[in-house]
Formats: C-alpha cells, structure tokens, sequence
C-alpha cells in the first residue's frame, strides 16, 4: 500500500517535472525571462580573456567530491561551468589547468575538453593532458591545488565543487600570490560559506552554484528548472500563508 505522504510526493513530484517541461518550452520558443543579475558569473565570463591579455594561465578546481557520492550535484555544477570555459579554451587556443580529487570527475572534465575542441585532435589531446588528478584525500588535494597556485603563473581561479574545511587552505592561497589572482567561487556547505567571503569577492552562494547552465549557457532545461523551483516556491509560500491566517480566524480547527 501507497501511504499519503508517498503519494503526495509522487504528485509534488509529477507537477515540479511538468513545470519544468512546460518553462523548457517556453523558453525554446524564445520567451526567455529575465535572470536577477549574479556578479560572479558575470566575472567568470571573463576570466579567460583576462587570462589571454595578461599571457598567464587559468586554473579550475573541481572539488573534492566525486559523481556517485559526496554531493554529486556540487561536481556537476563545476562540470557545467568548466564546459563553457572549454568552449572558450578551444576558441581562443589557451588550455586552462584543472584540478581533480576524484578519477572519475577526471575522465568527464578531459572528455569535456576534448569535445570543445571537436575535430581539433592535437587540441583536444594538449588541453586533455592538463587535467590533474592529485589525491582523492582532501589535505592532499588542497596542497596539490595550492602548488598549482603558487607554481605556475595563474590570472583566474575558478573553484566550484563540494568542498570542506581545506577550501580555506586554497583560498587563501590564491589570495596570498604575489601577482594578483581573481578568485571566483561556490561552495553549498555552510561550514564553507564564511571560507568563501573571507577569500574571495567573487562568490557563488549556496544554490546559485546550481543556476550554471541557465546563466552561462542559457540552456533551456536549466532556466525551465529554475522557474519552476521559483514557482514551487511561491505556492508553498502562499499555502503557508493562507493556512496561518485559517488558523487565525478559526477556520481551521
């Protein structure tokens, strides 16, 4: 048997996809709304050609999480952020560095390089060889990360993943260099939110590490999905607030 919370869910559930599939369309059709603007992706954009005035490299970090475990969804939101770099690696033939903790967020991000470069072989193989995977331990990984940082001479520090206590050991890292470095950075932990208002100026706060592909490649599946978490909101909001003031008149016992 079905209890009621389940179904409940199960049409919570059904609704939020039809939402999706229904904003999805409406935005394919060219009915794109208008997105509140978040300074960090904008500076994001232009890290690379920050990076190709200034004839110094570009570093991505992917986190210490992996794609089956410790929030998945924090890795693929610096997958999706690191395939619109790509395109912009691939365009202007400037291989950034990126940086793994886990084998597997390593073969995406060097299939992701490849693609971007398409039939460009010797590309897709050079920018492939500059991703890294340094340790699956996070100590290790933030010492390999603050290496890269202070070795080679880096313009632009993306870091968008899951991250714990050691993202202050890169952060402050990056900040320390002698050459400036601009830092842009997610992180969805609270732990880790302090981390990043104390390193950087260029900050992604909790969920909007999770709107990469709506505002960097306007993709429609992900600007559907925002809308529709919007709309969700402001129903449950409104049921909320009508059920309080039920309450209140005694409407409802």
């Amino acid at each position: 048997m079905v209890s009621l919370t389940q179904l409940s869910a199960l049409i919570l559930l059904i609704f939020f996809v039809t939402l999706i599939l229904f904003f999805s369309n409406r935005t394919r059709q060219g009915r794109v709304p208008a997105l509140r603007p978040i300074a960090a992706f904008s500076t994001l954009k232009g890290l690379m050609a920050q990076a190709i005035e200034s004839g110094r490299k570009l570093h991505i970090s992917l986190g210490t999480g992996g794609i089956t475990q410790n929030a998945p969804a924090d890795t693929l939101a610096g997958l999706t952020a690191l395939e619109y770099l790509s395109r912009q690696a691939a365009a202007s033939k400037t291989t950034p560095i990126i940086t793994t903790a886990d084998p597997a967020v390593m073969l995406l991000a060097q299939n992701t390089m490849r693609k971007a470069y398409g039939p460009d072989k010797e590309g897709a193989v050079k920018s492939a060889a500059q991703v890294r995977w340094i340790s699956p331990e996070k100590a290790a990984y933030a010492a390999g990360v603050m290496g890269v940082l202070s070795i080679e001479d880096i313009a632009g520090n993306v870091m968008i993943g899951n991250y714990g206590d050691e993202y202050l050991l890169m952060g402050e890292a990056a900040q320390q260099q002698a050459k400036p470095i601009t830092t842009v950075a997610a992180a969805a932990g609270p732990d880790v939110l302090p981390f990043l208002f104390a390193t950087t100026s260029h900050a992604l706060w909790g969920e909007e590490m999770y709107a990469a592909g709506a505002y960097l490649d306007r993709k429609p599946t992900h600007i559907g999905s925002l809308l529709a978490q919007d709309t969700v909101r402001w129903g449950l909001g409104i049921f909320i607030l009508i059920s309080v003031l039920l309450k209140a008149f005694g409407v409802l016992p």
